[in-house]
């Protein structure tokens, strides 16, 4: 079969011009080319038998890989277990911390506005007693002016009468002369 296929290879060649000898030399090499490509391919088979015990070796590596890997994880997982618990106990510790300093700045801060508001109510209580004096010496000095203004009126009126009586007399009078 192998001399068939090469003699119609060597028919091909010729029938496109090429001459007996180089068409023969082409095919030939050619050939050769392919056998040594195939035994090559050959030799990199492995048999059924050695496929076998390289899956059992890859297999028996691959569970060990496997224990290997889990061994590793639960190694982690408990060291990070316990960084975790200790990474709790760190934060409730500053939790702690935080809520005694947040306390104290809150009492110091009722404690300032206790005081700035026991502050402002005495001045608060200053400012009352004082705008109460003022009120009062307001009320009195009103209280005078009244007073003079009904005094003043009264002699403005006695004054108003006494004016109009003698205008009255001295009209009398003139009434009289003319009388």
């Amino acid at each position: 079969m192998k001399s068939n296929c090469i003699g119609l290879n060597v028919r091909r060649l010729e029938a496109r011009g090429v001459p007996s000898e180089q068409a023969e030399a082409i095919t030939s090499a050619i050939t050769e080319v392919l056998n040594d490509s195939l035994e090559n391919v050959a030799l990199s088979f492995v048999s059924r038998a050695e496929m076998q015990k390289s899956e059992m070796v890859q297999e028996a590596s691959l569970s060990k890989f496997k224990s290997e890997v889990q061994s590793s994880q639960e190694h982690h997982f408990s060291l990070l277990q316990r960084e975790t618990e200790k990474l709790r106990n760190d934060i409730e510790k500053m939790r702690s911390e935080l809520r005694y300093e947040v306390d104290k700045l809150t009492a110091g801060q009722r404690l300032d506005l206790n005081l700035e508001r026991g502050r402002i109510r005495d001045e608060l209580a200053n400012q009352n007693a004082e705008t109460t004096n003022l009120t009062n010496k307001l009320d009195r000095e009103i209280h005078a002016l009244r007073a003079q203004i009904e005094a003043a009126k009264y002699e403005v009126i006695k004054y108003c009468i006494g004016t109009l009586v003698s205008i009255s007399a001295v009209g009398l009078a003139v009434l009289r002369l003319y009388t």
